[in-house]
């Protein structure tokens, strides 16, 4: 007699927009092509990548389109809209999450919640009081650093609860695991997000230019890149959009040039041509693990990177890249003078970025998943 295969539900918190946690859910669904994906909202004309897929949306799809674009501002929505979602016809449900993703309700005890987590959310654990300082809401900032004290304590509680449902953990990199053990009290497995390393083809000879990408967010810090470029003079290529863009614009010297369009972020062609060719990839942030860290190494570009969280586990400081240890413009330029002073060989770098491809993410989640069917 056959075993009966068991029923795989995924769920993630947003498809609103591409990027790294995106990727993650996009990898998920090639180990496990029958499962559907389940949001909280979807926005099809944001992630073309979903498009022939089957999305399933919570309560707040039913939204006005323009109160859709603040769905941060509706945490506590959001997790009634997820713990309402109708998840009784599966065995496993493999969650991506960084907010509210894993706020599932198990509607039968044999069911196992599967968590894999980018971060306990930035906002209520972590990274509190630099939100407080600049939530990155632009003229709503004043209005949500008053509303914080009042919901956070809230939301903490809510993401709590949340916790105790998942029976496994997956962290992204060491620094998550040891958040979601500091703040869930919980071990977690550690397994790199998948990165489409072989897309990129390192020239031998690089260009003069060094790269940064991203969205423009005021925790990533690009401002001190931006700013160290500018003193220096050397040339910098800015990819990206978000709400800190045009301080960004307003404090770029003539050797920084910008590159967006309308998704927000450059196209995966301008990225790659970009990285295959650059002297280096400046990355000033504290990342839960950093993607676009190893697409550079995949690219023969050496990370300039901070030495903190989850690029640790990515750069080996002189070897693969240079690490600095404050966000300071004194810092980045630093390092970037002292990356002038080593040959990095970009094959070298390539095959060091190839412990992170996405062949490996596949394998070890099916371990991890398969473990888990009685």
């Amino acid at each position: 007699m056959t075993q009966k295969l068991p029923r795989i539900a995924i769920v993630c918190d947003f498809l609103t927009t591409m990027g790294g946690a995106e990727n993650v859910v996009l990898a998920m669904h090639e180990a496990f092509p029958d499962a559907p994906i389940y949001t909280a909202i979807y926005n099809a004309d944001k992630v073309p990548a979903f498009s022939k897929l089957d999305i399933r949306t919570s309560s707040l799809q039913k939204m006005p389109k323009k109160l859709r674009n603040y769905h941060k501002l509706f945490p506590t929505l959001a997790v009634k809209a997820m713990r309402k979602l109708d998840l009784s016809e599966f065995d496993i449900i493999l969650t991506s999450s960084y907010l509210h993703g894993h706020q599932v309700t198990k509607s039968r005890p044999d069911q196992v919640i599967i968590n894999y987590c980018h971060t306990p959310a930035r906002y209520y654990w972590s990274h509190y009081d630099e939100y407080r300082r600049d939530p990155g809401y632009g003229k709503l900032n004043p209005i949500i650093r008053t509303l914080m004290p009042l919901m956070i304590p809230h939301q903490r509680k809510l993401d709590l609860q949340a916790a105790k449902q998942v029976d496994v953990f997956i962290a992204n990199s060491s620094e998550t695991a040891k958040r979601i053990k500091k703040y869930y009290n919980r071990n977690a497995t550690i397994i790199h997000p998948p990165v489409d390393v072989m897309r990129f083809s390192p020239s031998r000879e690089r260009n003069d230019y060094y790269v940064t990408i991203g969205r423009q967010l005021p925790y990533k810090r690009y401002d001190l890149t931006v700013k160290a470029a500018t003193q220096l003079g050397i040339n910098l290529k800015v990819f990206g959009n978000g709400p800190v863009h045009e301080q960004l614009v307003a404090m770029a010297g003539p050797t920084v040039q910008f590159y967006t369009d309308r998704f927000g972020d450059a196209s995966d062609s301008e990225v790659e041509e970009a990285l295959n060719n650059a002297k280096g990839f400046i990355y000033p942030a504290e990342e839960d693990f950093g993607i676009v860290t190893v697409e550079a190494l995949a690219a023969g570009a050496p990370a300039i990177a901070l030495a903190r969280a989850g690029t640790l586990d990515i750069v080996q400081d002189g070897e693969t890249g240079i690490l600095f240890e404050h966000q300071t413009v004194e810092d980045v330029a630093a390092a970037i003078k002292r990356a002038e002073e080593i040959t990095f060989y970009p094959s070298k770098l390539q095959r060091t970025a190839k412990r992170f491809n996405k062949s490996l993410f596949i394998t070890k989640l099916r371990k991890v998943v398969t473990d888990q069917i009685h």
